[in-house]
Parts: structure tokens; C-alpha cells; sequence
């Protein structure tokens, strides 16, 4: 063989040396990237949950309060009605009265 072919034969040797190494660095941080991104995505999951919880008390603590509200509005309107019958009553009593003693 002539020299340049044994150069080349060399050459074609460091690389393809070169491109086992670089595809061996690249297998080993497979894993370590597939982990990094595995984790991402269980934070990112795990964040939107939490958001999603803290959606749903709200949302169940607006219904409550706003029961509570509307069960007070209804309390203080009873009491509006009956004391409003008994100034009704009052009031017949009284023109009946008025009705009886000119008649």
C-alpha cells in the first residue's frame, strides 16, 4: 500500500473513533435528559393540579358564602314579613275599631 492510503485508512479510523465517543457521551445523557425532562414534567403537572385545587375550594367557598348570604337575606326577610303581619293586624284592629266606635 502506498502512504496515502494508509493515511487515509487512518484518518477514516480517528473518525469513525471520534464518532463512537461522541455517540457513547450522547447514550449516557439519554437518561439523565429523559430524567430532567420526566421531572419538568411531573412539576408542571403537580403546579397546574394545585391551581386546579385552589380553583375548586374557591370556588366551593364562593357557593358557600353565597348560600350563607342568601340563607340570611331569607331569615331577615321572615322577619320583615312577620313584622309587617303584625303591623297589618295592628292596623285592621285599629280601623276596625275606628269603624265600630263611629258606628
Amino acid at each position: 500500500m502506498n502512504e496515502n492510503r494508509i493515511k487515509q485508512v487512518l484518518e477514516i479510523e480517528k473518525q469513525a473513533q471520534e464518532l463512537h465517543e461522541k455517540a457513547i457521551q450522547e447514550a449516557q445523557q439519554l437518561p439523565i435528559q429523559a430524567e430532567q425532562e420526566g421531572q419538568a414534567l411531573i412539576e408542571k403537572a403537580k403546579a397546574e393540579a394545585e391551581e386546579e385545587a385552589r380553583r375548586l375550594v374557591a370556588k366551593a367557598q364562593a357557593g358557600e358564602e353565597t348560600a350563607r348570604i342568601l340563607s340570611e337575606a331569607e331569615a331577615k326577610n321572615k322577619q320583615a314579613e312577620a313584622l309587617a303581619m303584625s303591623n297589618f293586624d295592628r292596623a285592621v284592629s285599629y280601623v276596625l275599631d275606628q269603624v265600630v266606635s263611629k258606628g
